[in-house]
């Protein structure tokens, strides 16, 4: 039999020392996935990771989609325009505002959005978000079957300036549409198509929208006709 002293030593490895300056990460916190928006479909399903709270901050959007980019980020804007998270007393101007600020950068050809953090602290309810992204799938499944690269000279330098010239039209026009019940879903329904025509570089949508502002024009010259008057 051998002997103790012909066994191996284990030794216990020291323990290890704490990096200076290393981040511990706190438990029960988890890293959002960034989700790259490029049609109407990726969008829904990126608000979709988000839509189990009770209420959903812009900054807790945009850290799932981004906001690097024009189109993603008006694209955004705009479904929320559209959707029933406008339904409180003063949040289409808000949206509309917020969409002025945004269309007017991207005409000025700056490079990434820049955004306030008021606005990044903006809180909506999302108790009828859910529905509204069920009843979206089907009408963003068709959309996003027909979108394709074509005509995409209207969403690069000079046009897409134009284009955000038109975008800051139709969040204009929202601000006296917000007088007449569901009106402002024309203008918001023209950044949507506006967003998606940016992001596809599908030149026919971004067509589309400019009908869809020329619709909006029209619902509301009543209105500019005696602001100028």
């Amino acid at each position: 039999m051998p002997s103790d002293a012909a066994k191996p030593t284990v030794t216990a490895p020291a323990p290890t020392a704490p990096v200076k300056g290393a981040k511990r990460e706190k438990p029960g916190r988890f890293k959002r996935v960034r989700r790259e928006v490029h049609d109407l479909e990726s969008l829904l399903d990126a608000i979709s990771q988000e839509s189990g709270k009770s209420h959903l901050t812009l900054k807790e959007l945009l850290d799932v989609i981004g906001h690097r980019a024009y189109g993603p980020l008006l694209l955004l804007i705009g479904l929320i325009a559209i959707s029933p998270l406008t339904i409180l007393p003063g949040s289409t101007s808000v949206v509309a505002a917020l969409t002025l600020l945004i269309a007017g950068q991207m005409a000025v050809g700056l490079k990434r959005p820049w955004l306030p953090g008021a606005a990044l602290r903006l809180s909506f309810p999302s108790s009828n978000l859910r529905p509204f992204l069920d009843k979206m799938r089907p009408w963003a499944h068709r959309i996003d079957y027909v979108l394709r690269p074509r005509m995409s000279f209207l969403a690069s330098p000079p046009f897409v300036y134009l284009i955000a010239l038109c975008v800051v039209a139709a969040a204009l026009i929202t601000f006296p549409l917000s007088l007449i019940p569901l009106a402002p879903i024309v203008p918001g329904l023209a950044i949507v198509l506006f967003a998606l025509g940016v992001t596809a570089k599908d030149g026919l949508l971004l067509t589309l929208g400019m009908a869809a502002l020329g619709g909006a024009v029209y619902l509301a010259w009543p209105f500019l006709e005696r602001m100028l008057g």
